[in-house]
């Protein structure tokens, strides 16, 4: 996955930052609050139809959003809750940035994209539901075209190029198909 390259490449960078946060005494939990705070201007900035400046502050809000189990690790601090909050505070993220579009979209009177935007939504929650359901019955699932990073990726690109239309159709079609990925996963590793 594109994502785990990523990590492993970026890993140097992000302990020494972690362990500059650390010394400052700011929790990872904290830092995770603040990484989904930074998505609130985005949401503003595409909101208003600012889909350049939208673009470059998920870029930097997704970077960060990194930092929370880098923080966590260095500091020993690694807790079940704060998984768990990471986790819910990227549904959020996501949810935010996309309520944002859904806003400049129905301000304008647009009646594709909200339905794109949505059925993106209902992928996005649904590829995270799929794997933390599948990791409550013992199944690992991570397989799956288009993660988390994937479509912010996409989101970011698309924001700066200023080509949204087309992003939104990727981003509502390869969700659902991730979680049906995903689905086909567990009941092939569960058939015996």
């Amino acid at each position: 996955m594109l994502s785990e390259k990523l990590r492993a490449w970026t890993n140097p960078f992000r302990s020494a930052l972690a362990r500059i946060i650390g010394r400052w005494g700011i929790s990872p939990n904290a830092v995770t609050l603040f990484g989904y705070a930074l998505h609130l201007p985005v949401m503003w900035a595409v909101a208003v139809g600012r889909f350049t400046v939208g673009g470059i502050l998920l870029a930097l809000a997704g970077a960060f959003d990194a930092l929370d189990g880098s923080v966590a690790r260095e500091m020993g601090l690694v807790t079940q809750f704060g998984a768990f909050l990471d986790s819910v505070m990227d549904r959020f993220s996501e949810a935010t940035v996309l309520l944002g579009l859904l806003l400049y979209y129905v301000q304008r009177g647009d009646r594709i994209e909200p339905i794109l935007i949505y059925v993106a939504v209902v992928g996005s929650i649904m590829v995270s539901y799929t794997r933390a359901r599948a990791e409550g019955l013992g199944v690992e699932c991570k397989e799956g075209l288009f993660t988390r990073f994937e479509r912010v990726i996409l989101l970011v690109v698309g924001l700066v190029v200023g080509v949204m239309r087309p992003v939104l159709w990727v981003l509502a079609i390869l969700t659902v198909f991730t979680a049906i990925q995903r689905i086909y996963s567990v009941w092939r590793k569960t058939l015996s």
